[in-house]
């Protein structure tokens, strides 16, 4: 069993045959593509920090499975202490990305479809559990990383999946097989899709007895015969082939990499299927996996706010502005809510339990609650870091005219701030707040892990009002309830 780093990591990329598109091009080389350039580095430097000292402890673990050391993304919760690593981890790559790193949500689906299969299992005596067991103890040896893909394209969303005029608006059983299943569909803006090895297929849901054949969950190899991905465009996107300067975050890019991923008639053997019309665990597995990936996001979120607060303070400095009241306050707040969400997240993972499958589960209210605060928090922290940096983050001249002989005297002269300061660097602080503030990466603090309505509905099902109103009633003395006596 070998941990890659991250030159081993882009080689086995370079090993794959997927097809993949962007802009009309269809992509040879994911490695090399500057489209594609900053989430392979991301994600590259996952595999690096699980092996360098310093954060070997957080990005490493030992497998319950195998009894071998592995890197924690292809990891099984054993305890509170495995969860609460998860958050910390998530953290310090964010600290060192300023970026999304991809490999969180093919984790978050293992550990949803581990518990599932084995609840599945009980009831049903199938063999999924050791059909997962055997495929992550794979995934584990090889250092494998898995995309999780759940969200379908939906269609209208006022059907269920068995009433849509055309049944591929979700992922589903077109045929069984004494070998397998072939299935087609799609699944919408999944994370990191281009420059993982293979996705984990969850269904997207809760299901009725009519849908049945849109209760699969399944692995697919990234090159698996009739698969396509479409990466996504994203804001800024072009300046990924101009200037390095102008992205803000040349190395590793602001966001996921997103792409459709289609299914063409593809098929899937027995032993990377993991369920298939279960229909009445769809919505429990998709539960869990949301519960996990909602959790995630003080501590990514997290990690990017403090670069972001890091780049607002030292171009505060930059611009003569960090003595002032109102830009200290400004700061303070932006700290403030970036340590809410981190709270959060350490605080539903501190109140994670055990599943029958021996795996921990962070708690499910909990894990909401720190989803719905991201929502709003990094807008706010957004905010409050366009209102520092002032009008020039939407008007700043480009590094081309910055380079250019004719002009770009006059782009030194007026972009300085503190005259001890050279222009380039407030230039780069700027751009790098741009890119962390602006478009696809805000818009993914709102819709990934689902949009706000999404935890809303979990919050008011997990929220016990009940209890709640028992209490209350309690004290007001409604009905003959006992009171404790002190």
């Amino acid at each position: 069993m070998t941990q890659m780093n991250g030159k081993q990591y882009r080689e086995s990329l370079k090993k794959l045959k997927p097809v993949i598109y962007y802009m009309g091009e269809k992509i040879e080389d994911v490695t090399a593509h500057p489209a594609f350039k900053p989430h392979v580095n991301a994600a590259a430097l996952t595999y690096e920090m699980a092996l360098a000292p310093e954060f070997e402890e957080l990005c490493s673990a030992k497998s319950h499975l195998t009894g071998e050391k592995i890197n924690r993304f292809t990891h099984i919760h054993q305890n509170h202490d495995d969860l609460i690593k998860k958050v910390k981890m998530l953290r310090a790559i964010g600290q060192q990305t300023g970026s999304c790193f991809q490999r969180c949500v093919g984790l978050d689906g293992m550990n949803a479809a581990y518990s599932i299969t084995y609840d599945i299992d009980k009831k049903t005596g199938t063999n999924y559990h050791e059909r997962l067991k055997n495929w992550l103890k794979m995934i584990q040896s090889k250092d494998l990383m898995p995309s999780g893909a759940m969200t379908d394209p939906k269609g209208d969303r006022s059907l269920s999946p068995s009433q849509q005029k055309d049944p591929d608006l979700y992922v589903h059983v077109v045929e069984r097989k004494k070998d397998g299943i072939i299935v087609s569909g799609a699944k919408a803006h999944i994370t990191g899709a281009v420059n993982s090895h293979g996705h984990l297929f969850m269904p997207t849901s809760a299901m009725k007895a009519e849908d049945k054949d849109y209760a699969v969950c399944f692995y697919a190899p990234i090159d698996a015969p009739g698969m396509v991905h479409i990466f996504g465009r994203q804001s800024n996107d072009t300046r990924k082939c101009e200037c390095s300067m102008d992205q803000g975050n040349a190395e590793y890019g602001c966001v996921g990499g997103e792409a459709l991923i289609v299914l063409d008639n593809v098929f899937i053997p027995n032993e990377h299927v993991f369920m298939c019309g279960e229909w009445e665990f769809a919505g429990e597995l998709v539960e869990r996996f949301a519960t996990f990936h909602r959790q995630n996001y003080g501590g990514c979120k997290g990690g990017l706010a403090d670069v972001l607060v890091g780049a607002v303070y030292a171009l505060a400095q930059a611009q003569g502005t960090s003595k002032a009241s109102h830009v200290k306050d400004k700061i303070a707040e932006m700290i403030h809510l970036a340590e809410t969400i981190y709270c959060c997240s350490i605080a539903c993972s501190c109140q994670g339990f055990a599943q029958p499958a021996g795996s921990f589960q962070a708690d499910p209210l909990l894990a909401n609650i720190t989803k719905l605060n991201v929502t709003r928090n990094v807008y706010e922290i957004a905010r409050l870091a366009h209102d520092i940096t002032g009008g020039l983050l939407a008007t700043m001249p480009s590094e081309f005219d910055f380079r250019d002989p004719a002009v770009g005297k006059w782009v030194e002269k007026y972009m300085k701030g503190v005259s001890d300061v050279p222009a380039e660097t407030r230039i780069r602080l700027i751009r790098l707040i741009d890119a962390m503030t602006c478009g696809t990466a805000l818009a993914e603090s709102m819709h990934g892990a689902g949009s706000p309505q999404a935890q809303k509905i979990m919050i008011e099902r997990r929220g016990n009002l009940e209890r709640k109103k028992k209490l209350a009633e309690k004290l007001a003395r409604v009905g003959d309830q006992p009171f404790y006596v002190c």
